[in-house]
């Protein structure tokens, strides 16, 4: 029986679904680029000298925003780490697949592949290291903490979503070196501990000491071993969550602290504010004086300062390997974070510095800009296969924002949305308006900032009869988002378990 090259080629395309054929279009197309997706973990945009701040100077990202897409309003879909990740990995909002908390969206998304699985389905090498999917920091990432699997806890981790996955286990706040407990801490006698607590340390040794170090270290080595065939790297950096550690010879540039400056402290700022607005973390409950609460801030910033730099060992790493037009490079953080504006510390909250995020895309061949239109975390998904020549699944619930990079006047949202389940707040985010409300039906209270007059969300329009007609608009917007959001192909969890497993685009 002879064989023809057709019924060969035939055999091979029945075999593998239509991913080589995917895959040789996106050749011929010559767009099928490698994607390089570096996270920051409770990174606020406002700590970038590139996003405006005078006192931190990030230099290599500076570099990516210079050559790339800066977008000034792009929004996480959950204001902490859990439901954010899950999300713009899983491509789904939090409200979708139920995972409000810090689990996997595996067990609600079924055979459905995340974005990397979706590049591993057709034919790329996909590697994690560090924190991509939901991670305990700094437990989880703490050497000697929950040994298994690849040198520490995989945490919530997707291992369907990887070629390989790597992660990278620190002394975190054991670190030798001086260190401060900041938070609950008035009369300096408590020891440092562990857990998410405001704690600086001015490290002994150098980077490679550290969890980032050594995330930069394995990026290299990754991208050094893969640069002849086409690679989906993850990079997730966990600083600057807290505890605030890094190397000493990060911390010059923002000593002494005492001449850190906080933002302004209005009198009677949080009068209006529900109490399900009032964050988890205030200046009051953590008990911090002025003196650690800029602290606090000189040592967040010196975790940026040193995370900055292990994106440049990252992206030197590229160039080196000749990759640099090959590759879409990715930064961003999984979601804001507050540094005392309102006296509100960390994540949670819905306000501005806590829900937006710094996002950069580096397209090969691209012109820079910078993009002043709204767009989501959930948006990479769609828009990343785009670029790369993949079949953009049709059940993502974020959209293609690829146009916007070669025009960044162009608009694909007229909204922004994102939810603190922990508060059960819901944020619509407008362009002249902010609105956010807590519960389903608002019963915890709303509020309302004009973003054009009050950019510092200072003043609270909810309670203004004038603005009754506008939330009442609000509200039927978030019902109709919400009825959007669990509007989708997710079966129920029985039915989940019923189907037949076979990966999915």
């Amino acid at each position: 029986m002879k064989t023809t090259l057709s019924s060969v080629l035939l055999a091979v395309y029945l075999s593998f679904g239509g991913a080589l054929l995917e895959r040789a279009v996106a050749q011929e197309a010559g767009s099928q680029y490698n994607v390089l997706f570096i996270i920051s973990d409770d990174l606020t945009a406002t700590a970038l000298s590139c996003y405006g701040n005078p006192r931190c100077q990030t230099p290599n990202i500076d570099a990516l925003a210079a050559r790339g897409t800066r977008f000034t309003r792009a929004y996480c879909q959950g204001t902490y780490c859990g439901p954010s990740r899950a999300s713009f990995m899983s491509g789904y909002y939090p409200h979708a697949t139920g995972v409000l908390g810090y689990n996997s969206p595996r067990p609600k998304i079924g055979d459905r592949a995340t974005w990397p699985q979706h590049f591993k389905n057709n034919g790329y090498y996909t590697a994690r290291v560090s924190k991509l999917f939901h991670m305990g920091v700094p437990g989880g990432i703490e050497v000697g903490f929950g040994i298994k699997d690849h040198l520490g806890s995989n945490g919530s981790d997707d291992p369907a979503s990887w070629t390989e996955r790597f992660n990278c286990p620190g002394p975190e706040w054991k670190a030798p070196g001086d260190i401060e407990l900041l938070e609950g801490n008035p009369d300096g006698k408590k020891a440092p501990k562990g857990g998410n607590n405001f704690i600086v340390v001015e490290a002994d040794g150098g980077d490679e000491v550290h969890s980032d170090g050594l995330a930069a270290k394995k990026a290299v080595e990754l991208i050094e071993a893969h640069k002849d065939e086409p690679f989906w790297l993850g990079v997730g950096f966990v600083r600057p969550h807290v505890p605030f550690v890094a190397p000493r010879s990060y911390f010059p540039p923002f000593l002494p602290y005492s001449n850190i400056e906080l933002p302004e402290k209005i009198a009677g700022d949080r009068v209006d504010t529900p109490r399900a607005g009032i964050n988890y973390k205030t200046s009051e409950n953590m008990k911090m004086d002025i003196r650690r609460q800029k602290k606090a801030v000189g040592g967040y910033l010196a975790s940026v300062a040193f995370m900055d730099a292990q994106v440049g060992k990252v992206m030197d790493a590229l160039d080196r390997a000749g990759l640099r037009e090959k590759t879409i490079v990715i930064f961003t953080s999984d979601h804001g974070y507050h540094l005392g504006e309102h006296d509100f510390w960390a994540k949670v909250s819905l306000r501005e510095e806590s829900a937006a995020v710094p996002l950069i895309i580096c397209v090969p061949n691209q012109a820079p800009g910078v993009c002043n239109s709204l767009v989501e975390l959930l948006d990479l998904y769609p828009t990343v296969a785009d670029l790369c020549g993949l079949k953009v699944p049709q059940r993502l619930q974020g959209k293609n924002i690829k146009s916007m990079l070669s025009n960044p006047e162009a608009t694909v949202r007229e909204s922004a949305f994102s939810v603190a389940p922990m508060r059960k707040g819901f944020l619509l985010r407008e362009n002249k308006w902010a609105y956010i409300q807590y519960g389903e039906d608002a019963a915890n209270g709303i509020e309302l900032y004009d973003m054009d007059l009050d950019p510092k969300q200072y003043n609270n329009l909810a309670g203004d009869p004038a603005h009754t007609e506008l939330i009442d608009g609000f509200k039927a917007k978030m019902k109709l988002k919400m009825t959007q959001i669990r509007t989708n192909d997710l079966p129920t969890f029985k039915k989940q378990k019923k189907r037949k497993k076979q990966s999915k685009p």
